[in-house]
């Protein structure tokens, strides 16, 4: 009885919250997020977990090439988003470059991840990319000195989660110049 209780308050949460579909929407695809992966702790292990890890590609001898982050359109206009135009989020609850976004956090809202510097794509602003390490040492995304984030449910071209309140903070699809879309 009280598991059943759980999963219907679960649900009810998640229809409240705006993430996802509505039952109107086919299901959407397997999440594929541009995640690197390598050796990290637990929480990093977790995060990999969560999201696929992409297909290696071919690295230059002498450097490796980051996530390419460019401007995308969508329902709230022109938006970040990664190499296949999936959008990319900030955590208003993080005001400076380091994370709080681990454990059950990172499950629904994975980090961007890159091994090698991030490349700016049309439209992005080369000057406003950087990293920041996490725990574990993996290297997350960064715009205008934000952490990137993507939302685990999102498809390229499909922003679920914009506006949405969760993990203590809003999360919110980021404009080109580094402010969050309105």
């Amino acid at each position: 009885m009280a598991r059943g209780a759980l999963i219907a308050l679960t649900l009810v949460a998640a229809l409240l919250l705006g993430c996802g579909s509505d039952a109107s929407d086919p299901p959407p695809p397997a999440p594929a997020p541009a995640v690197e992966t390598d050796a990290g702790g637990a929480d990093e292990a977790a995060e990999a977990a969560a999201t696929p890890a992409p297909e290696p590609e071919p690295e230059p001898a002498r450097r490796r090439r980051g996530a390419r982050i460019k401007a995308v359109d969508s329902q709230f206009g022109t938006i970040l988003g990664d190499r296949r135009g999936q959008a990319v989020y900030l955590f208003d609850a993080e005001q400076t470059s380091r994370s709080e976004c681990y454990g059950d956090c990172a499950r629904a809202w994975p980090p961007v991840l890159t091994k090698g510097r991030p490349v700016a794509g049309k439209g992005v602003r080369r000057r406003l990319l950087g990293t920041t390490r996490r725990r574990g040492g993996r290297r997350q995304v960064t715009y205008d000195g934000r952490p990137l984030y993507y939302y685990v449910d999102d498809a390229p071209g499909r922003v679920l989660c914009h506006n949405v309140l969760e993990f203590g903070g809003l999360w919110l699809v980021v404009q080109p110049d580094g402010s969050p879309a309105g």
